[in-house]
C-alpha cells in the first residue's frame, strides 16, 4: 500500500518550541563523502529503540536498522535508502499486542542555507515545502535523526490483526433507535416532512 505523506522536518521540537536532541544521532561530515558516492548502515542499539518507541508513540521498537546511499554534487547532497524496523503496536479493533513490519524509503536533498538577503521572499515562496532541500547546517547530516523521522513516517497508525475487520454494534431490529421520537413527531399530521 503507497501512501503520499508529508516530508520530515530536520529537527523534533519540544512543546515550547526548542529543538531537542533526536534520540538516535548518527552525524555524518558531509565533506567526507566522495564523487563516487558513499554508502552507510546503521543499526539501533535496545537503548535506541526504546527511546525512539516512546518518541513514535508506540508499544515498543525491537529492531530497527537504515542503510543509506550519499551523493555530492557541490554543495547539493542527495540521501537515499531505507529504514527498516520491527514495531510493537496494539491492534485497534482488538486492543491485542501485534508487531508491524516497517521498510521505508528515504529520499532527501541538503543545501547550504540562503545567504542572508541571497533569495527574496517572493522567490522562497514560489517553492513548495517539497521542493525546498533542507538545511545543510555545519556541512554535517545526522543519519539517525533521518531513520528516526522515515520510521515515524512509516509506522501504520491503525494497526490490525490479520483477518479482524471492524464490525459496527448490532441493532435490535425492535429496540427504539435514537430518532424515533424524531420520526413520530415527522409522521404526525401537520408535521414537517422533507
Amino acid at each position: 500500500m503507497s501512501k503520499k505523506v508529508s516530508r520530515p522536518h530536520s529537527r523534533a521540537k519540544t512543546a515550547s518550541g526548542a529543538a531537542s536532541a533526536p534520540p538516535w544521532s548518527v552525524p555524518l561530515d558531509a565533506d567526507i563523502i566522495p564523487d563516487a558516492g558513499l554508502h552507510r548502515e546503521i543499526a539501533a542499539t535496545a537503548d535506541i529503540c526504546a527511546a525512539v518507541a516512546r518518541l513514535a508513540d508506540v508499544r515498543a521498537v525491537s529492531r530497527l536498522k537504515a542503510s543509506f546511499d550519499l551523493s555530492r554534487a557541490g554543495d547539493i547532497v542527495t540521501v537515499t535508502g531505507r529504514v527498516t524496523a520491527t514495531v510493537g503496536q496494539n491492534c485497534v479493533v482488538t486492543l491485542e499486542p501485534l508487531e508491524t513490519a516497517v521498510d521505508e524509503p528515504i529520499e532527501m536533498v541538503f543545501a547550504p542555507p540562503p545567504p542572508e538577503g541571497g533569495a527574496t521572499a517572493e522567490d522562497r515562496h514560489r517553492k513548495t515545502l517539497d521542493e525546498l532541500p533542507e538545511p545543510l547546517i555545519d556541512d554535517t547530516i545526522d543519519l539517525g535523526a533521518i531513520a528516526t523521522e522515515f520510521l515515524i513516517l512509516g509506522i501504520e497508525p491503525y494497526p490490525r490483526k490479520e483477518g479482524v475487520a471492524f464490525a459496527p454494534p448490532e441493532v435490535d431490529a425492535d429496540e427504539p433507535h435514537p430518532f424515533a421520537a424524531l420520526e413520530a413527531l415527522m409522521k404526525r399530521p401537520g408535521g414537517d416532512k422533507p
